[in-house]
């Protein structure tokens, strides 16, 4: 062909020369990229692993445990009767694992208990009475809870939570003659105290 001037042939070498940079670059991308997946896999991985760990921790936190059922401790008292002034009530329960002697509520473990105190008192000779929840151990007696009830006004009614000591006696008392009605006492261990040596 006239006129156009003669295109050599490429070298065989140039054009390797020029092809090993692209195959280079490209060698080096697929790796980025076979990088990347496996890191995408791995953190996929680890983010099923975590869901399943929080499945069966939420799965059996629902369940009932038959050990922690047998070692709740409680009581429930219902009264209705005579009080003495300074004489303690004789409880007795009407349901619970809680045991009761002599009137008083025996605690056999450390821990915070509910306590749950309903009811009405009626009285004649005063305008008012308190009535009080004492705590009694080995060696003191210490008021826990007091109640100024006065005539117009009836109604004991108290909840809270109390920390309670093993071998601590709980009893309730008037501070002066009443009749009590339709008292309901209740108490309950939320969490026992554990020492580990």
């Amino acid at each position: 062909m006239e006129g156009q001037p003669d295109i050599e042939p490429r070298n065989q070498d140039q054009m390797d020369s020029e092809r090993e940079p692209a195959e280079d670059e490209w060698k080096s991308w697929q790796r980025g990229q076979v990088r990347n997946t496996l890191h995408l896999m791995s953190a996929a991985a680890q983010w099923i692993l975590l869901l399943a760990c929080l499945i069966y921790l939420g799965i059996d936190s629902l369940q009932p445990s038959t050990s922690r059922s047998d070692e709740v401790l409680w009581t429930h008292i219902r009264y209705t009767g005579k009080s003495i002034k300074g004489v303690d009530i004789n409880l007795t329960a009407e349901v619970g694992s809680i045991q009761i002697r002599n009137g008083s509520i025996m605690i056999t473990r450390d821990g915070l208990y509910l306590v749950s105190l309903k009811g009405s008192i009626h009285f004649s000779d005063l305008h008012m009475l308190t009535l009080t929840l004492w705590k009694t151990d080995k060696t003191t007696s210490s008021v826990l809870w007091e109640q100024i009830v006065q005539d117009r006004d009836n109604a004991v009614n108290l909840t809270t939570v109390l920390y309670l000591f093993e071998q601590d006696n709980i009893t309730l008392r008037t501070s002066s003659n009443a009749t009590i009605e339709d008292l309901s006492f209740s108490l309950a261990l939320l969490s026992p105290f554990v020492c580990s040596l």
